[in-house]
């Protein structure tokens, strides 16, 4: 999995009741844009994450 700053990760059973989170990646913290990536959550939280099988990531740059 690549991930770039700015993207969107959808996660599953992350800390909300109905075990699915959307937050954006605010930095990324592993060899050639892969995890763990900081992410910030809409209530404001930042949290380390190492995606699972089922985490999307939500390009928002411009394809190349």
């Amino acid at each position: 999995m690549r991930a770039h700053i700015g993207d969107l990760v959808h996660t599953h059973g992350a800390h909300s009741s109905d075990g699915q989170q959307t937050g954006e990646i605010v930095e990324v913290r592993g060899a050639d844009d892969g995890p763990p990536y900081l992410v910030r959550f809409p209530d404001g939280e930042e949290m380390v994450i190492y995606p699972g099988p089922e985490t999307v990531v939500e390009s928002r740059s411009p394809a190349d």
